[in-house]
């Protein structure tokens, strides 16, 4: 394992403004590459790289898959890529299943840095929402690496710093004003000893599903879970990360927790409202067969299809009315606007 030292930074909603808090104060000397991932549409062209170039101290680019990585620069991930890392400093950009149900995902950066670079890795997770980022935490800490966090107090959304937290022994909790500071201390301190003992096989066989591989069952971390891929439909297998219980399908799609509880909402969700379009299109219908069947005489046939109207209008309203009604404020929130 070599002596490089790379800073890997996640953010999502609110991660923008914390960025360029902590772009502007890098120094010019900072002597170690940065890769950053922001949850960004897939279809929308990114601005990042020309947005952290105009603070004129470190040079920005979008990656590009098979460039090798440079000391001093910041690789911006792109748009419906994972930014991924390998041993010898190849960077990858590559379409491969989402994680927490984004593509670029912060957790398939982490892990593949983790795996290529151990005790050389610092891990930054900044403002967003839900848990993305907390497995990749995990995988940096566990190949000794340094894990920072922004301070949820000063995120404009603290779940993805405060899940990082929660799972995670963190080394520095700051603002995003601190963060270029201390970065620049830690690459003048010599990287720790890898940590004995720690097999990365089974972040091995992640790292190669982020990328879209094929992982036989056999060499499949985990074990099936009872629960579906909220995109695939596929099994969910259960991998127990320190005190994270996450997911991960057949085909590649990862889940944190809250990231799954969100995706099984939208499908509950989803489901409903197609359910009150069946209900509506059979009311309709029955309305029609009614209508028929009284200018035939045959009234008794138009009372019985009247009472299905009725009936699929009935639940029909009580769906439309749970989907539209005012949540509290201990409800599950639905998706935000990421950015």
């Amino acid at each position: 394992m070599s002596d490089q030292r790379v800073v890997v930074i996640g953010a999502s909603a609110g991660g923008i403004d914390a960025l360029i808090q902590i772009v502007k104060r890098l120094p010019h000397t900072f002597a170690a590459p940065i890769l950053v991932v922001v949850h960004i549409p897939s279809h929308s062209k990114s601005l990042l790289a020309h947005i952290f170039s105009r603070e004129q101290t470190l040079p920005a680019k979008q990656v590009e898959d098979g460039e090798t990585l440079r000391n001093g620069m910041i690789y911006v991930a792109a748009p419906d890529k994972h930014l991924m890392i390998e041993r010898e400093g190849t960077l990858r950009s590559v379409h491969g299943p989402r994680e927490n149900r984004h593509r670029p995902a912060v957790d398939p950066l982490f892990r593949s840095a983790a795996l290529a670079y151990g005790p050389g890795v610092i891990g930054v997770i900044l403002s967003g929402a839900l848990d993305d980022g907390t497995a990749g935490l995990i995988a940096v800490k566990k190949r000794g690496g340094i894990a920072i966090v922004q301070d949820p107090s000063d995120s404009l959304y603290p779940g993805m710093p405060t899940s990082a937290m929660e799972h995670v022994e963190v080394d520095y909790k700051l603002a995003a004003t601190d963060i270029a500071g201390q970065l620049a201390e830690l690459l003048r301190r010599a990287p720790a000893l890898a940590v004995a003992g720690e097999s990365p096989h089974d972040m091995e066989q992640e790292v190669m599903a982020a990328e879209g591989e094929e992982v036989e069952n056999e060499e499949r971390p985990g074990r099936p879970s009872v629960f579906s891929c909220p995109d695939c439909g596929g099994v969910l297998w259960q991998l127990d990360d320190v005190d994270l219980t996450r997911y991960r399908c057949r085909v590649g799609h990862a889940f944190a927790p809250e990231a799954l509880a969100e995706a099984q909402e939208e499908q509950i969700e989803t489901a409903l409202w197609s359910a009150v379009k069946t209900l509506e299109e059979s009311a309709q219908l029955s309305q029609r067969l009614a209508t028929s069947e009284r200018r035939r005489g045959h009234d008794w046939m138009a009372v019985r299809f009247q009472q299905r109207e009725d009936d699929a209008r009935e639940r029909a309203d009580v769906i439309r009315r749970f989907l539209t009604r005012e949540r509290t404020a201990d409800e599950p929130a639905e998706a935000a606007a990421i950015d």
